[in-house]
């Protein structure tokens, strides 16, 4: 972890930024391998951009933070002290301080009463984090695998009959046995709840003859996300226009998976995907962007949608999911989590996009 703070410290100082204040959640834990809990007691990682870092921490989360395996030196504070002087205390008064993206807002305006000049670190550790190294790409292989396993035994839970509540329950319970460490998210749109992107999971009874969305993550034990979006029917025969719109979702999805590699602007894998959809009258149902940034958040750069010029280099991992959504019918969506490689694309879900008949 050494590294990626030291890097973090180069960054600052091109910025002119003195600190960096982290507090729990993904960018501490990508920082320090720590997984703290957020908690009304402060926890902060103090990484001063010239200097060495500090971990200030209740002292009844000293042994948690040692168990970890953190790199840097712990404060501890007790339950009658000030934690905001202590980390005062580490950092001249009128430096310049970066606050995680996700620091509470409480704590935000305490440092802004601290310090003068605050500003948010987000933008200058998504250019660290969104650029895998090996080991992380290692870590969502793996989570991609454990998550194709889980599509892998769809037919023993979802059939008609049953509700989406239910299936979704079995669903949770294998992404744990599969290999994650904690369940995500779990979406089971059938029929017309196919339709809204983002639908968790319903009272709804799964028909024959319905499409079912299934879109699932979790995060494993080194901390690093899974997602991926699978079609289901569930017995019964699917509408044709459902299944002619589906065909050409697929080629929009392979156009996709095809163009994605080192030297394109994620905009453009957004566009050529589009196109297809358009090309055929569906381009108003794709109502999303193709895709996100993927590592120890499930959502972080670098997004892939209309206007991101950045230019996609190895190590970059994102979804690649376009969707057709037909309101109050059906919905659809295949999404493959892809890293870049040195001169092209590795996809980390490897199981069928065709739509699965169970």
């Amino acid at each position: 972890m050494t590294s990626r703070w030291t890097r973090a410290q180069d960054l600052a100082r091109s910025r002119s930024v003195g600190a960096l204040l982290i507090t729990p959640g993904a960018d501490l834990r990508y920082l320090t391998g720590y997984h703290a809990k957020p908690l009304e007691r402060l926890t902060c990682l103090v990484v001063p951009a010239d200097g060495d870092p500090v971990l200030v921490a209740p002292a009844l989360e000293r042994a948690a933070a040692e168990a970890s395996g953190v790199e840097v030196e712990i404060a501890t504070f007790g339950e009658t002290d000030d934690p905001y002087a202590l980390v005062g205390s580490l950092l001249p008064a009128d430096a310049v301080v970066a606050v995680d993206n996700q620091m509470w807002a409480e704590r935000v305006l305490a440092f802004q009463r601290r310090f003068a000049d605050v500003r948010l670190a987000g933008p200058l550790l998504a250019e660290l984090r969104m650029r895998k190294d090996p080991h992380e790409v290692a870590a969502l292989r793996d989570a991609g695998a454990a998550i194709d396993r889980v599509h892998q035994r769809m037919g023993e839970w979802l059939r008609p009959g049953r509700t989406e509540r239910e299936v979704g329950a079995d669903i949770g319970r294998a992404i744990l046995e599969e290999g994650h460490e904690q369940v995500d998210f779990v979406i089971v749109g059938s029929g017309p709840n196919g339709a809204s992107p983002h639908h968790e999971v319903s009272d709804r009874v799964i028909q024959e003859g319905d499409p079912v969305v299934v879109d699932i993550g979790g995060t494993n034990a080194a901390g690093y996300c899974s997602d991926c979006t699978r079609n289901y029917l569930a017995g019964g025969t699917a509408p044709r226009e459902y299944l002619d719109a589906y065909a050409v979702l697929e080629e929009a999805q392979q156009v996709q998976r095809e163009h994605a590699r080192p030297g394109v602007t994620a905009e453009s894998v957004d566009a050529v995907g589009r196109q297809v959809l358009a090309d055929a009258g569906l381009g108003d149902l794709f109502i999303h962007r193709t895709g996100h940034g993927i590592g120890t958040e499930t959502h972080e750069e670098p997004y892939i949608v209309e206007g991101n010029e950045l230019v996609l280099e190895p190590g970059m991992a994102f979804s690649i999911e376009p969707g057709v959504y037909l309101e109050g019918r059906y919905g659809a969506r295949i999404e493959d989590i892809a890293v870049c490689t040195d001169d092209g694309l590795e996809v980390l879900n490897n199981t069928s996009r065709s739509l699965t008949v169970l």
